[in-house]
């Protein structure tokens, strides 16, 4: 044993290798169901998917601001029988997670307004109690990484046929960002009521030729591969890789195991801007299905004060879009007072970037206006949107950030989830 990690959940071990074909189909039956299609039903924000046990809603108790979040029984490892077959299935699932991010934006921004008219038409004053009331869908237009994940656990079980027994074992897996101390992430569960989750990836769990890993794909960070972690650290183990190489900033990230009997992956992010490092660190809990995506992730980044809608291409370059951060302004949103946001768009094979108050939007503002124009135009033809519809999105934000009662309120939910998961 001295060649592999064991994670231990229960009774079971997450990357241990397992002795028979009947215990691993016991295991199968007495886990939950495999991963539905996802299907649709209507409602006033049109095709919304439902997503079975992943829209589970969990324990909300009082006082606190998010839902508890809740995990299922652990899964079995698919069984491979040899590097070779291995390689076959990651380069399947690298191209499915490739078209995904091709055919969907990451979108924030329209969760956001969304929720706003919400609040505006509910009558109500309070948006802690509009934010406990509301039920966040998922639709194709406005995913975000638990849109994307769920997504593409649907794509996925598209290769059940070259890969029997795939679909039931693919999961999605919870993600704490930004991270200061491993200590306590060694064997403990995460502690719910102090557990942010703000993000999820999509696993499963790997036995090549007897060796036990993990495969993660996590579309929500626009990655364009499949990261594996083996428990020897040997081939096919996937160890650094750059994720990003602009002229400006170089990203790079590495998964490992946090330590031989942990439960938890470490996902390190080593971003370089100007010759200076920075380092930050996330968690990964892989031993059990994260089964509340939508109600507690979800959830929790409608209130996010960093909002982004972004197109990529299959390797995950960004090609257009728009981000923007929500602050306290103590003067009033005025035409030379109030947020910018940044947009993005290509001219020729050059990203470019530029920075445009969201006043020019609720104003009419003299000098660049008609450049400005221009460019919103050219962006929204790059995300693939009709015409005219990045100026309305733009217009609904503008309206949004100018009302401050509801800003202030979205901010102090925002900081009162930061503060409870700190604690």
């Amino acid at each position: 044993m001295s060649c592999m990690f064991v994670i231990n959940v229960a009774s079971h071990s997450i990357l241990q290798p397992q002795s028979s074909v009947p215990e691993r189909e016991k295991l199968v039956k007495n886990t939950d169901p495999p991963v539905e299609p996802i299907s649709g039903y209507r409602d006033e924000c049109g095709y919304v998917p439902t997503v079975g046990r992943w829209g589970r809603r969990g324990e909300w108790p009082p006082g606190r601001p998010l839902p508890l979040p809740a995990w299922g029984d652990p899964r079995p490892a698919l069984l491979v029988d040899s590097v070779e077959r291995y390689e076959e299935l990651a380069s399947h699932v690298e191209l499915t997670v490739q078209q995904l991010l091709q055919a969907h934006h990451y979108n924030s921004v329209g969760n956001l307004i969304r929720f706003y008219r919400g609040f505006q038409a509910s009558g109500l004053k309070s948006l802690t109690q509009f934010f406990r009331e509301y039920s966040p869908p998922i639709t194709e237009e406005h995913y975000t990484c638990v849109g994307l994940a769920l997504e593409l656990l649907r794509r996925l079980s598209n290769l059940e046929t070259s890969f029997p027994g795939l679909t039931a074992r693919l999961y999605l897996v919870s993600c704490e960002e930004a991270i200061d101390d491993l200590d306590c992430y060694h064997h403990e569960e995460p502690d719910a009521m102090n557990s942010e989750k703000e993000h999820v990836m999509v696993a499963l769990r790997v036995e090549v030729a007897g060796r036990p890993g993990i495969l993660l794909s996590d579309p929500g960070y626009h990655i364009a591969r499949v990261v594996t972690i083996m428990a020897d650290n040997l081939y096919p183990h996937t160890g650094w890789f750059t994720q990003s190489n602009e002229p400006q900033c170089r990203k790079e990230y590495h998964y490992s195991a946090l330590s031989p009997d942990s439960d938890y992956i470490v996902w390190r992010d080593r971003e370089t801007r100007q010759g200076r490092e920075k380092n930050t660190l996330g968690v990964i809990y892989v031993a059990r299905p994260y089964l509340t995506p939508i109600n507690v992730t979800e959830r929790r980044n409608l209130v996010y004060n960093l909002c982004s809608l972004l197109a990529r291409d299959a390797k995950g370059h960004l090609i257009a879009g728009i981000y923007f951060k929500v602050d306290n302004w103590e003067q009033e949103f005025s035409e030379t007072n109030g947020p910018f946001f940044t947009m993005i768009y290509r001219s020729g094979e050059e990203s470019k970037k530029i920075k445009v108050p969201f006043s020019r939007f609720l104003f009419q503002l003299p000098g660049d206006a008609d450049i400005t124009a221009k460019l919103v135009a050219l962006c929204c033809q790059q995300l693939g949107w009709p015409e005219g519809k990045l100026e309305a999105t733009l217009n609904g934000l503008a309206t949004l950030l100018a009302d401050r009662n509801f800003r202030e309120q979205l901010l102090d939910l925002n900081h009162e989830i930061e503060t409870a998961c700190d604690d």
